[in-house]
């Protein structure tokens, strides 16, 4: 089984206006709601690809029970924690020309509700799989991710990572299966002038077995365990939408290995499931997803 965790999870509540003027009552042209966290976004993309998952996290509140009732309806398992404290946030994103955000603080889980969710997870089995996505809260032990993979350390978990900072290279001791850092997350890591594969190197060697760099317009590369540098190219399309397209590329990878065990293979369809997400207004479609990867590997049969 595969188990995706959002410790923060949210709805996302999208505002269209004309323009923001600030100071004075502004009436929306249009509106959309998103359950959001990006751990329920790969759970929701694994979904249009044919995988089952099950979602754990902290949700409460009637925001949280939204959220929870939402994902049930879109067939969507769930195995979710309740803490005290807070509610389920709702993140607000004004498109007004640019975009505004204003993301709420949600659920603050405390000790005894991380342990739930250790304990939880020294459950998992051998051969399933652990994608961990996001940030940590500032309310949360900043060596969270750390912990959850202690957690499955003695088991023969595939465990996936898609985290920044020091959250992330905390982790790389327990040797995750893939991390997945953008070019910025990596130059906020080894300086300015890091490329891509010296990056995903340096990765590789403080302790991540696979590492994908995305690189925007320029595509993906995945630096694997087995030695190998693998390249995806980029979709034609117009991105009109940036939440999730990560969150994607990391469920299309998990997709895609699972299904065949190739790497190349693999970092297509989550590319293209990350392009396929750009071009549309919330997370992407099953067929926009194919026919974003049908157009990579036609590229690369030239």
């Amino acid at each position: 089984m595969i188990y995706t965790v959002t410790i923060s999870p949210a709805i996302d509540y999208v505002v269209h206006l004309d323009r923001l003027q600030k100071g004075a009552t502004n009436r929306s042209t249009g509106e959309e709601y998103f359950l959001g966290g990006k751990g329920i976004n790969v759970s929701q993309i694994l979904k249009e690809l044919g995988m089952e998952s099950i979602v754990l996290g902290f949700v409460n509140g009637f925001t949280g029970k939204a959220l929870e009732n939402g994902l049930h309806q879109g067939e969507i398992k769930t195995d979710f924690i309740y803490p005290k404290q807070g509610i389920t946030r709702i993140n607000v994103k004004i498109k007004a020309g640019e975009e505004t955000e204003i993301n709420g603080q949600g659920t603050i889980a405390d000790e005894s509700d991380l342990k739930m969710l250790y304990d939880k997870l020294r459950k998992l089995k051998d051969g399933d799989v652990l994608i961990i996505s996001g940030n940590i809260p500032a309310a949360v032990p900043q060596d969270t991710y750390s912990r959850l993979l202690e957690a499955v350390k003695e088991k023969d978990v595939l465990c996936i990572v898609d985290t920044n900072g020091a959250a992330l290279m905390d982790v790389l001791k327990y040797h995750p299966f893939l991390i997945k850092p953008n070019m910025d997350e990596l130059r906020d890591v080894f300086g300015e002038k890091i490329s891509a594969e010296e990056g995903a190197e340096k990765l590789q060697k403080a302790g991540a077995r696979n590492v994908i760099v995305s690189m925007g317009g320029d595509g993906a590369v995945l630096k694997a365990e087995n030695g190998t540098l693998y390249t995806a190219g980029v979709c034609r399309g117009k991105m009109i939408n940036s939440v999730g397209a990560g969150d994607s590329m990391v469920a299309g990878f998990v997709a895609g290995y699972l299904e065949k065990k190739d790497y190349q293979y693999a970092l297509d369809l989550g590319s293209a499931a990350g392009a396929a997400t750009a071009f549309s207004p919330g997370l992407a479609a099953r067929r926009q997803i194919y026919d974003c990867m049908d157009e990579l590997r036609s590229r690369s049969l030239r």
